[in-house]
C-alpha cells in the first residue's frame, strides 16, 4: 500500500509492539509491564532492554557500564565535544541545551559514533576470517587500500590509548575476554603491528569487539552509544558555568589570521 491510503490507514492509529502508556493505568515496554516486570531493572539496564529487549546478566551489564566510563566519560573541556558544553557553560546557556549541542556532536565521522559504528561492522568481518590463511592481512589491505584507516586502531596526537588496559582488566574479572570478536581485534592489531602501517588498538575497536561478543548488532551499538560521552560534558558545562561568563579560552582579536576586509565603518 502506497500513496494517501498509507497515511489513511495511520491516521489516528499507531501500531507498535515497542512501548505504550496507558494513562493512569500502566505502561509497557516490549510486552512487559513497567511497574510489575521491569521495576527491579537500574536504568541502565531499562535502557539495554530498550535496545534491544534483551535483559543482560550483571556480569555483562557491568562490562556495558564499564565501556562508558573508562572510554568516553573524559571530563576534558578541551574535547571537541565537551567544548560545545563548556562554551554554552560560559555563555550562561541552559544545561539541557549544551549537553544536546554536545551529544548531536558526537556523531562525527572522525572522532564520535560513526567511527563506532564502522568499528563494530569491521570487528565483525574480521571476525569471520580470523584464523583462515592470509584473509585477516588481506582484509586490512583491503580496508587501508580502500578507507585509508582501519576503524578502531590508531589514535590521534599519541599513539598509546591509556584506556585500553583498564577496560581489558575489567573484561578479565568478568571473564568476558574469550570471545571470537576480541580475538579477532587482538590479531588485527599483530598484523597491523607487523605492517607497515604500525597501528594498534584503540578504545573504539576494543569496545566494538567486546560488545559484538555479547551479541549486540551494528544498530543497537549505535543507539547504545548515543549518551555514551553525556557523563564527561555534564561536568564540562558545570565547570564552565560556575566561572566568569566569557572566560572559557576567549582568544584576543590580534591572534586571528583574518584574510578578510579592513575596519569597516557602518
Amino acid at each position: 500500500m502506497i500513496g494517501p491510503d498509507t497515511l489513511k490507514k495511520a491516521e489516528d492509529n499507531w501500531q507498535t509492539e515497542m512501548g505504550a502508556w496507558f494513562a493512569g493505568e500502566r505502561v509497557v515496554l516490549r510486552g512487559k509491564d513497567l511497574f510489575t516486570e521491569l521495576n527491579e531493572l537500574s536504568w541502565f539496564k531499562y535502557l539495554m532492554f530498550g535496545i534491544t529487549g534483551k535483559v543482560y546478566s550483571d556480569k555483562q551489564m557491568a562490562l556495558i557500564e564499564a565501556i562508558w566510563t573508562l572510554t568516553v566519560s573524559y571530563p576534558e573541556p578541551r574535547l571537541w565535544n565537551n567544548r560545545i558544553a563548556a562554551l554554552t557553560g560560559t555563555a550562561n546557556s541552559t544545561g539541557i541545551l549544551g549537553t544536546s549541542a554536545a551529544i548531536a556532536a558526537t556523531e562525527a565521522s572522525i572522532f564520535g559514533n560513526q567511527i563506532n559504528i564502522i568499528a563494530i561492522d569491521f570487528i565483525k568481518r574480521a571476525a569471520l576470517l580470523d584464523g583462515s590463511d592470509g584473509s585477516l592481512e588481506d582484509l586490512v589491505k583491503k580496508e587501508m587500500k580502500k578507507n585509508r584507516i582501519i576503524p578502531g586502531y590508531g589514535r590521534p596526537i599519541v599513539q598509546n590509548d591509556e584506556r585500553i588496559q583498564p577496560l581489558i582488566d575489567k573484561a578479565q574479572t568478568l571473564n568476558l575476554t574469550d570471545g571470537l570478536h576480541f580475538k579477532a581485534a587482538k590479531n588485527v592489531e599483530k598484523t597491523l603491528l607487523n605492517s607497515r602501517y604500525r597501528m594498534v588498538m584503540n578504545a573504539s575497536g576494543l569496545a566494538a569487539a567486546l560488545m559484538a561478543d555479547i551479541g549486540i548488532s551494528n544498530r543497537e551499538y549505535y543507539y547504545y552509544t548515543i549518551l555514551a560521552f553525556s557523563a564527561g560534558i555534564i561536568p564540562c558545562h558545570i565547570d564552565a558555568a560556575n566561572k566568569k561568563e566569557g572566560t572559557f579560552f576567549p582568544l584576543r582579536c590580534n591572534r586571528l589570521n583574518y584574510t578578510g576586509h579592513e575596519t569597516r565603518h557602518w
